[in-house]
């Protein structure tokens, strides 16, 4: 946007008029905090009148997620000019597109007994008398009775008139000029239930909830009116929001990816001599706490927390992106706050805070999985490939996806500082002491590479840096993936299911008050796990102080399983580091080009077996089914 505020001058209008002509984006402010943004050729306008004599607060921002719209003043020295403006706009795009809608908003009266009693959300719809778009105005109507706040639901009603504009100013366009412009005019009053009636300061919780389904009302009623009124033929209504982001939408997501980049909390809470601390555990008998070491913490906590509240997230236009946003940073401050609390009391809680708490299916599931018989597992005694040799069948598959993509970066490091295997920073990470067998050899390489480092390198892709440094949540669908590749390119067996089982129940027990100790032998007397298995298991859950992030293994296969049952959907899961939960955001987002297609698909899933059983697998999505092929 040009930093300067212009006056509404016929320079101006005639500029406008002439980016819109030839599709360009329109952006520039306004005297009077004023604001015309057009994203593209559009067969629409939003248009709020800030009232000259009084405060309206929050009202403009419930149509700042529009892809067109005119923020500006009711002063009326202004409104001539201001109607000069809208014509041209009109005019240009009707133009192009045989037919045009033009909404204002405005804040309704407050209801008088507002403070005593939760007050529901309210809209009047003001229709013209003559030509009303009914399939328009219908749309309009179910999509704002849909809105909910403080569990009320919205009451909405409809008046035809004359005048569909804010009451007490100046029509934006005559009746003659809107016939012949082939405009249709509506106006829409908001019951103001995102602010204090007695002290008008903004309730902010209520307002991003009427921001975001006031935004997706009036995409639905400017989708019915490109489809019954105009020659426009959208796919879907999210294709009509904004693709054009303002300065702080990106410069949120590059502050918030750098604080990502600043600190990795896995490696930060993986102790860094395992080897050592078994050894010495196995000669105490398994009655000694093993004492972890950990790295030196490479980021200061209060300066990363300074850091990220400082992004300009309330500088956010776009809805859909401020929740986007608002919950990675919501995410970031819990990380942090474990990065501080490491080794103390407080670690177990936090990290219960991040990973949520384990349900009862959850853990039914687990114990179901304690209580199947192994299974039978390779004939004679399986080869192991050391660090070595896995590193270089791990080089191998990256050469394969490099062919495919000169970019991808990733690269796979032997290193002694670090316990099995991780993918840090979208870089395949080795223990020196680990070691593959060759019957898990392509599961631990789709779990590793197909998943984790692809899903990073395709984030990378993408132009907005959360799909790489990770969305909210998006470790759990990152697991799920992970573990359902494993199964797809059979290197999934029962006795690997049950390790992610004890992670669950070895997760439960340190929720419940268990220490290392009593963890061990859960695992170990209880449940039958190897001495080293056990202590491994019991490692992970107790580092840190107690991090509970094993659980989502298995929960994150048992919802993506749900998932698939119910979608058809495999791009979309590996355009980057993404949440279950999120997804209609983003697809909300690729449908308006902001988020791209997956840039590599996983090898595996070209395999004709395969993609079989994947098929299989969603006519019956459960873990049962999964289960009765292993």
């Amino acid at each position: 946007m040009n930093r300067r505020p212009h006056s509404i001058s016929a320079e101006l209008v005639d500029e406008i008029s002439g980016r819109l002509a030839a599709n360009r984006q329109v952006r520039y402010r306004l005297h009077r905090d004023g604001c015309v943004h057009i994203d593209r050729q559009l067969p629409f306008l939003c248009v709020y009148r800030q009232p000259a004599d009084r405060e309206d607060n929050g009202t403009a921002s419930l149509m700042l997620g529009q892809a067109a719209y005119l923020k500006t003043s009711s002063d009326p020295d202004l409104q001539a000019d201001i109607s000069a403006l809208i014509y041209s706009i009109v005019k240009t795009q009707s133009a192009a597109f045989g037919g045009f809608l033009l909404i204002e908003l405005w804040a309704g009266e407050e209801r008088e007994d507002a403070g005593r009693h939760p007050v529901r959300p309210a809209f009047h719809l003001h229709a013209p008398r003559q030509g009303a778009p009914g399939k328009t105005l219908d749309a309009l109507e179910g999509a704002l009775l849909g809105i909910r706040l403080r569990k009320q639901r919205a009451e909405v009603r409809i008046s035809y008139q004359d005048d569909c504009f804010a009451p007490g100013l100046a029509p934006l366009l005559t009746h003659q000029e809107a016939a012949r412009l082939e405009c249709v005019t509506l106006g829409l009053e908001i019951r103001p239930v995102y602010r204090d009636p007695v002290t008008g300061e903004v309730l902010p919780f209520a307002l991003n909830i009427m921001r975001r389904k006031v935004t997706l009302a009036l995409k639905k009623a400017f989708y019915s009116f490109s489809h019954h009124s105009t020659r426009y033929r959208p796919r879907h209504y999210h294709e009509l929001g904004r693709r054009a982001m303002t300065r702080a939408v990106w410069d949120t997501d590059q502050r918030l990816a750098e604080i990502s980049e600043r600190f990795d909390l896995l490696l930060h809470v993986t102790p860094v001599n395992v080897g050592e601390a078994w050894s010495a555990f196995e000669q105490s008998g398994y009655s000694r706490m093993p004492e972890f070491h950990y790295r030196p913490r490479s980021a200061d906590p209060a300066l990363l927390k300074r850091a990220l509240y400082q992004t300009p997230l309330e500088k956010i236009e776009d809805p859909t992106l401020a929740a986007f946003f608002t919950a990675k940073r919501d995410e970031l401050d819990r990380q942090i706050t474990l990065l501080n609390d490491r080794n103390t009391p407080r670690f177990l809680h936090g990290s219960i805070q991040l990973f949520g708490d384990i349900d009862a299916a959850l853990l039914d599931a687990a114990k179901k999985l304690m209580a199947r018989p192994p299974g039978r597992g390779p004939c004679g005694k399986d080869e192991i490939l050391d660090a070595g040799r896995f590193a270089q069948r791990a080089r191998e598959e990256m050469a394969y996806y490099r062919e495919r993509d000169p970019s991808l970066a990733a690269r796979v490091e032997v290193r002694a500082d670090v316990s099995g295997l991780m993918v840090s920073h979208g870089n395949f990470l080795i223990g020196a002491d680990a070691g593959v067998s060759r019957a898990r050899l392509d599961a631990a390489i789709s779990h590793e590479i197909g998943t984790h480092v692809l899903t990073y390198h395709n984030g990378r892709k993408q132009r907005l840096k959360q799909l790489y440094a990770g969305m909210a949540g998006y470790e759990e669908l990152q697991e799920g993936l992970a573990v359902l590749a494993e199964y797809l390119v059979g290197g999934l067996d029962i006795p690997r299911m049950q390790i992610l089982a004890g992670r669950v129940i070895a997760v439960h027990g340190i929720m419940s008050g268990a220490d290392f100790i009593e963890t061990f032998r859960l695992l170990h007397h209880d449940y039958g796990f190897k001495p080293y298995t056990a202590f491994t298991i019991a490692m992970r859950v107790c580092r840190g102080g107690g991090y509970t992030k094993d659980m989502i293994y298995l929960r994150g296969l048992m919802n993506l399983l749900d998932h698939l049952g119910e979608h058809d959907e495999p791009d979309i899961l590996f355009s980057g580091k993404i949440a279950l939960e999120q997804l209609p955001l983003l697809r909300e987002l690729q449908w308006r080009k902001v988020v791209q297609p997956a840039a590599l698909m996983p090898r595996y899933l070209s395999d004709n077996n395969v993609r079989q059983r994947l098929s299989k697998l969603k006519s019956e999505p459960s873990l049962e089914h999964m289960m009765g092929n292993l």
